[in-house]
């Protein structure tokens, strides 16, 4: 079977590809020209040129392959041409990732179109899979994990907004590959969607505690007001003043983002590592 995937040379992305190739898959890469393609460099792929924004490329990347692995993000308004290139290449199987901050309370202008984005694949007509998951660490390509880890090891100190009794639950990026393979080789995931999370959530106190105790550390938490703190930024946003964090992450780590897997377990076996063990992973690409 021959794979077309979006997003192939991002952080996730990188992680699926070598391990579809190991399990049997033909794989072609869809990317941008400018797109730097060194993360896949030493395997054997095919390369196909093009944009999601123009669907006659997309169309003419997926002609000749069996399925879809979307990794690219749905976060902006692509869903339509990915789908109508794909029914026009004769694609009927599709894996999508999406994300778990659709289920966010707060308004967050990628929201809508990230849901509209499920809608579309949902009714498409397509043998589809769509995976959610949270918030994905591993490597030092990820945006989150590398900072917090980065901060720690330079600072005894660790602001914390708000008491840090919020839920996380981050997914190692090996099991999100785990999760598309398995998806691929099990019929049952056709026409459903899945949460997929790191195997136990953790306070955000408890987060902070674990990559300490990986980087060898002890932090001191100190922990602050955090709505006065978001309306500060919400002040310097309507000035259009430019800062490190926005209004919208403090408010996004003070919400749980706690959620269950038992649905890809039964379904696909989907059996993530614990944090603690996948934070040891990336705290050794240290240097």
């Amino acid at each position: 079977m021959k794979i077309l995937v979006t997003g192939a040379t991002g952080f996730t992305g990188s992680r699926v590809v070598p391990l579809l190739l190991q399990n049997g898959f033909n794989v072609r890469c869809l990317s941008r020209s400018t797109s730097d393609r060194t993360p896949l460099s030493p395997l054997t792929v095919e390369w196909a040129t093009g944009d999601l924004s123009n669907a006659e490329s997309l169309t003419s990347a997926m002609q000749g392959t069996d399925a879809l692995v979307n990794i690219a993000s749905l976060g902006f308004g692509h869903a339509d041409n990915i789908i109508s290139a794909a029914k026009a290449a004769g694609i009927k199987r599709a894996v999508f990732i999406s994300t778990t901050a659709i289920f966010t309370q707060l308004n967050a202008g990628s929201k809508s179109v990230r849901l509209a984005a499920e809608d579309a694949i949902q009714s498409s007509g397509l043998d589809y899979t769509i995976l959610r998951p949270t918030m994905i660490y591993g490597s030092p390509r990820d945006r989150n994990m590398w900072r917090l880890i980065r901060l720690l090891r330079i600072s005894p100190v660790m602001p914390i907004f708000g008491d840090g009794q919020s839920l996380q639950q981050p997914i190692f990026v090996d099991d999100v590959a785990q999760a598309v393979l398995r998806s691929l080789q099990t019929d049952a995931t056709i026409g459903k969607s899945y949460n997929i999370a790191g195997k136990d959530p953790l306070t955000y106190n408890q987060v902070i505690d674990t990559v300490a105790a990986a980087l060898g550390k002890r932090i001191w938490k100190l922990h602050l007001p955090y709505m006065p703190i978001v309306r500060a930024l919400q002040f310097t946003e309507r000035l259009r003043i430019r800062l490190p964090i926005k209004a919208e992450q403090v408010l996004r780590l003070n919400e749980n983002k706690d959620f269950s897997y038992a649905e890809a377990q039964k379904d696909f076996g989907f059996s993530p590592r614990n944090f603690e063990e996948g934070i040891r992973v990336e705290v050794g690409f240290i240097k």
